[in-house]
């Protein structure tokens, strides 16, 4: 395949990163309550058909695109001043991306259960001792965040260095991450609790959003070995 059709294709992935933006924005509109301390709420929440659907389409889906988008990403910075710096962005991002997808399958399609089964009176069930299951979910949980921000800041920095890509795109990048994990975590403890959709994620969102775009619209408009770095910097000899 010529560089100009590579280009595009790689064009066409970056389209992914700003849909995965619009897709966690519409399904982080409505938090769910903190089962923790309106665990009743919890329960009806969880057993709408607009839950499942913003978990499948926003939250699933979403992450699907995301992980394409990112291999793009990846792919075009190889051939930049930040290739290596933006491949091991891309494959901490997509680990934690792909470790992520499980636990989405499970508030998709198991949660519902448990509310469903509060509801009609088993209310032993958010009485179950934890599980071995319940600790190695939380430990995977813990990695997922850090993966995603380290990886995803990683590659807000690559794309500011590459020179191939606007440097406030990747600026942008950087600032969603830290919207979305660590300012995240610090608001729904402190505020919503932890087991609700903090707001700053959808800060985060736009912020993806904006920057995808941003990253998509630079490289489909110069769809030639220009745009993936050929016309490299001179070496220093």
């Amino acid at each position: 395949m010529s560089s100009p059709n590579t280009t595009r294709w790689i064009g066409v992935g970056l389209l992914g990163l700003p849909l995965y933006g619009v897709l966690t924005f519409w399904s982080s509109l409505h938090p769910q309550p903190d089962p923790n301390t309106h665990f009743e709420a919890w329960s009806r929440y969880v057993t709408t058909n607009h839950y499942v659907l913003t978990h499948v389409l926003g939250s699933i889906l979403g992450l699907i695109l995301g992980i394409f988008g990112t291999f793009a990403l990846g792919a075009y910075l190889t051939r930049s001043r930040a290739g290596r710096l933006g491949l091991v962005a891309m494959v901490i991002t997509v680990l934690g991306s792909t470790l992520f997808l499980p636990a989405m399958g499970v508030s998709a399609y198991s949660v519902p259960k448990e509310g469903q089964a509060h509801l009609a009176g088993i209310e032993e069930y958010d009485k179950l001792p934890p599980n071995f299951a319940d600790t190695v979910f939380v430990a995977t949980s813990l990695l997922v965040i850090v993966l995603l921000f380290v990886g995803n800041l990683l590659l807000g920095v690559a794309v500011w260095r590459s020179g191939t890509l606007p440097r406030w795109a990747g600026a942008l990048w950087a600032a969603a991450a830290v919207f979305m994990y660590p300012l995240g975590i610090v608001y729904a403890v402190v505020i919503l609790g932890i087991q609700s959709t903090p707001r700053t994620v959808l800060v985060g969102a736009l912020l993806i959003v904006i920057s995808g775009v941003w990253m998509a619209w630079t490289v489909l408009r110069r769809p030639s070995a220009e745009g993936v770095g050929v016309t490299a910097q001179p070496r220093v000899r």
